[in-house]
């Protein structure tokens, strides 16, 4: 689910207190104030206020009367929220938290992929069948590392959990498109992809353009597999 909008500034306060929760350089049980929040950014406690929200809104923190703000421990926070992921990926646990939305991913997309052959309308089947194009072009032109590539890829995979007519499965597209951004941003990416990935892109995509849910499956299905073969080593 997408973070609410914020102010700028507080979006600047947001971005750096949540990743100090989250790579744990401040703990669970820590505490903190209002005031104390506003003197270290040097920012208004409105400021401070809307950061102290938006945090608790990504189950980060709990505001508690006469303690202050308490960070919760980590099996409270909201783990599906793009914030939390984007932290956790430029944490110093991004290679686990990599293998963990990969394992996301194996869970859902084949099955995603398997009902947009059924549910997908003509124009997200084009679609597919284009974006697919794009990243075969992109990729033996060996940009698979760059941002082309990235926003074509992105936007493939949020397209199929879309055309799943399932709305769980398309409220994780946020999601899986920060596992594909900081998947290029820490490197793994390669500039020539594997030529099966891009294979299995193009077939994914003609068999939900024809309605054929097993291929559908099965190719969605091989995709995360290569990711996940690719991660082993980490």
């Amino acid at each position: 689910m997408p973070t609410p909008r914020i102010a700028p500034l507080a979006e600047s306060v947001l971005d750096r207190i949540g990743a100090e929760i989250v790579d744990g350089t401040i703990a669970p049980e820590m505490t903190f104030t209002l005031q104390e929040l506003s003197d270290r950014f040097e920012v208004s406690r409105t400021v401070a206020r809307e950061t102290m929200r938006s945090l608790e809104d990504l189950n980060l923190v709990e505001a508690r009367p006469r303690i202050g703000i308490r960070v919760l421990p980590r099996a409270r926070w909201n783990v599906f929220s793009p914030k939390v992921i984007a932290w956790q990926l430029s944490s110093t646990g991004h290679d686990a938290q990599l293998r963990t939305l990969t394992e996301l991913r194996a869970a859902v997309e084949p099955a995603a992929a398997r009902h947009a052959a059924d549910r997908a309308t003509p124009e997200q089947r084009e679609h597919l069948l284009e974006l697919a194009a794009t990243l075969r072009r992109y990729g033996e032109a060996g940009e698979g590392n760059l941002p082309g590539f990235l926003d074509a890829d992105i936007e493939f995979h949020a397209l199929l959990l879309h055309a799943s007519g399932n709305e769980m499965f398309a409220a994780l597209s946020d999601a899986i498109g920060e596992v594909l951004v900081g998947r290029t941003r820490l490197g793994y990416q390669p500039a020539f992809p594997e030529r099966e990935a891009l294979h299995r892109h193009d077939e994914l995509a003609r068999a939900i353009a024809s309605g054929d849910r097993e291929a559908a499956e099965l190719h969605s299905r091989a995709l995360v597999v290569e990711v996940r073969e690719a991660l082993s080593g980490l």
